[in-house]
């Protein structure tokens, strides 16, 4: 009966995703657009979401609301014309309505404290706005189905044939694969039940299971996934596996994460926030001021323009810093 349920919301999974999917058009003109021009590139976007992974990390907050806030924020700049100078508070913005639709309502943090831990150039004022903006320009479909959504599925359902393999397929390590993946603009185009099924495959593929693979090729069948399409996406997370497993790749060493700010940042801390020690003050960047302080038609839909300048398109690596590669000096 478990495994019938199962299947059940799975197929029901299936047919709700394609509304939640960022449009492709959007995204591959992100991935077209040149750095330092008028629009978002793929670089300052994929920068972005690193950033959100690692606030997620400092808040604590679920595998689930750092998916969602990609989500939102993959399906909202694939639909507007962006300026990369406020591509900060709308990230910061869809982590923040992530974690009031999937946290608890005493684990959310507030917009100060975020604003502050990010250290973003823009009040809460702006992002209340962009939050609203957001919002609306998504029709309020806040909640979404996502390729989490499919992963936890695919590890019930094949926990549901026999309670052996629960320490054999390890879902902490496939949301730590997908996370992984949602940091490169590319996986944004793949159907989640596709790139969920290929992260899945990969695993079973590399702990040599029969019985595993033959569940997961019963869920491919159900689900019509063509042989085609799951080649073609396994392919693509097999090169990001590979090269996050690279030996000139650094590797998480799944200690609590620790967050080193300046000495200014530090006194304005929330008090629930550990202190930390007397360090020099990192100089901040200088804002480009001959950007233009005009917000693109789209985004602006009438609304008045942010009240501060929201910063420029962001350098980032491939995974956010505890994930960073660091290439070996000779």
């Amino acid at each position: 009966m478990e495994a019938f349920r199962l299947m059940k919301e799975l197929k029901s999974n299936l047919d709700q995703e394609v509304q939640y999917l960022p449009k492709e058009t959007g995204l591959s003109l992100i991935e077209s657009t040149q750095e330092n021009g008028n629009g978002v590139s793929a670089k300052c976007r994929d920068a972005r979401v690193e950033d959100l992974w690692s606030l997620t990390s400092f808040f604590g907050y679920s595998t689930q609301t750092f998916v969602l806030a990609v989500n939102l924020l993959d399906r909202f700049i694939a639909m507007m014309k962006v300026q990369p100078r406020y591509m900060a508070c709308i990230s910061i913005g869809c982590l923040h309505i992530a974690a009031r639709v999937t946290e608890e309502e005493c684990n959310v943090s507030s917009s100060h404290e975020l604003i502050r831990i990010s250290q973003c150039k823009f009040t809460v004022s702006d992002l209340s706005r962009m939050e609203k903006i957001i919002s609306e320009k998504l029709n309020f479909q806040l909640k979404a189905v996502t390729a989490l959504t499919f992963l936890h599925l695919y590890h019930a359902i094949a926990l549901s044939h026999t309670s052996n393999r629960k320490d054999v397929l390890n879902l902490d390590k496939l949301e730590a694969q997908l996370k992984a993946c949602l940091c490169r603009i590319v996986f944004s185009k793949a159907k989640p039940s596709v790139l969920a099924l290929s992260l899945l495959m990969l695993e079973i593929e590399a702990l040599q299971s029969a019985d595993l693979l033959e569940i997961a090729q019963r869920i491919q069948t159900h689900l019509k996934i063509s042989k085609a399409d799951l080649a073609r996406w396994r392919g693509l997370v097999g090169q990001c596996m590979r090269e996050y497993s690279s030996p000139e790749c650094a590797k998480p060493d799944h200690k609590k994460l620790v967050w080193i700010v300046s000495r200014r940042t530090a006194q304005n801390l929330h008090s629930s926030y550990r202190s930390v020690p007397e360090l020099p003050t990192i100089p901040e960047g200088a804002w480009d001021e001959s950007e233009s302080e005009d917000s693109s038609e789209d985004l602006s839909s009438g609304e008045e323009s942010l009240s501060s300048s929201l910063g420029s398109d962001a350098e980032g690596h491939y995974f956010p810093p505890n994930f960073r590669c660091r290439a070996r000096r000779q």
